[in-house]
């Protein structure tokens, strides 16, 4: 607010046509040009033009926008990478977090058009309409999987690390990561402890990417997939069970059955982390989780987000202990519960 001149509309229109800008980066991501840059070095602008392929109608505008959205600098005529793009968006660094900004791209943006559909049916907008089921479409398809696959090491990256640095794993000898996909949490997690050995469950069409996501990192002979499916199979037996962005995919009922099945694999003593953008207990701040409920509501037909006082009721009526939250890095925290 204008304090001389009273209320002003600046907010509600950079929110409101925040599509723009986020439509002008993903595309970028699409087009390899922070990977072009970063490869190159710094490119005057006809040349990264040339470079990406891009019509000359619209190119500098495309360009300048990206300076002044944050996401280039510009010396002149010349356009680099900034300090951020150059570690994170650049696909031939192990940093990429692009993976989950790709899928935004290629499939979450075009669903997200649907949301008033969504918040009036309480139904999905995405693959699944006309009742298929998303994650049997996802897993049918290599490519879409591979593309989920990286999507979701990019978002655990960081929660990876946090995690392998915050709990006490000089405790706990193995650790399985529940719905793993490549493996980025117990990669992290191994990595950071040398005793610790486990891996991966999910379902079969995961277990080559895991393989070989795993033993590029030289992890094969530590971490192993194995197969199943968490509602179908019992859980693997592990010291610690990892679940990161598994619960907010289900319903309460599916919810609760995960937690029970969790506690009954784990020893006496054994710990469940669950790691997502856990809403703040106000539901006033951590705006990420907020959102990513509502993409719950575009992707699952019964899934939501929760705040750690949430996560932590269902873990005590599940019969965990001991149970607390620790913030991780970004929107996301972990909510932990001791058997």
């Amino acid at each position: 607010m204008d304090e001389q001149h009273g209320p002003t509309p600046d907010a509600i229109m950079q929110l409101g046509s925040g599509f723009w800008g986020s439509k002008t980066l993903l595309s970028a991501i699409e087009l390899g040009l922070f990977t072009e840059l970063a490869a190159a070095g710094p490119l005057d602008g006809e040349a990264l033009r040339e470079r990406l392929g891009l019509h000359p109608r619209s190119a500098s505008d495309f360009f300048d926008a990206l300076v002044a959205l944050g996401m280039l600098r510009r010396d002149g005529t010349r356009y680099s990478n900034t300090t951020e793009t150059e570690v994170f968006l650049d696909r031939a660094k192990p940093s990429y977090i692009g993976g989950i900004l790709e899928m935004m791209n290629a499939r979450l943006y075009g669903f997200w058009g649907s949301l008033t559909e969504g918040l009036r049916t309480g139904a999905p907008q995405n693959e699944s309409k006309g009742g298929k089921d998303v994650f049997a479409t996802l897993y049918a398809d290599p490519a879409r999987l591979a593309q989920f696959a990286k999507s979701m090491s990019a978002i655990s990256f960081g929660a990876g690390q946090a995690i392998a640095a915050k709990f006490p794993f000089k405790d706990y000898n193995t650790v399985i990561d529940i719905g793993c996909a490549e493996g980025m949490v117990p990669a992290q997690i191994a990595m950071a402890h040398d005793h610790v050995r486990g891996g991966g469950f999910d379902l079969p069409q995961l277990e080559p990417i895991f393989n070989s996501f795993v033993s590029g990192l030289g992890l094969g002979e530590r971490l192993s997939f194995m197969t199943g499916d968490f509602f179908a199979d019992p859980l693997p037996r592990a010291d610690v069970l990892v679940m990161g962005h598994i619960l907010h995919d289900w319903n309460l009922e599916e919810k609760r059955v995960l937690l029970r099945k969790a506690y009954d694999a784990l020893p006496e003593s054994g710990a469940l982390i669950v790691y997502e953008a856990i809403i703040d207990d106000e539901r006033r701040e951590n705006a990420f989780g907020l959102l990513m409920s509502l993409n719950m509501l575009i992707e699952t037909p019964g899934g939501f987000d929760y705040t750690g006082a949430d996560c932590q009721e269902w873990m005590r009526e599940t019969g965990f202990r001991e149970t607390s939250v620790e913030h991780l890095v970004g929107p996301d925290s972990m909510v932990v519960g001791i058997k």
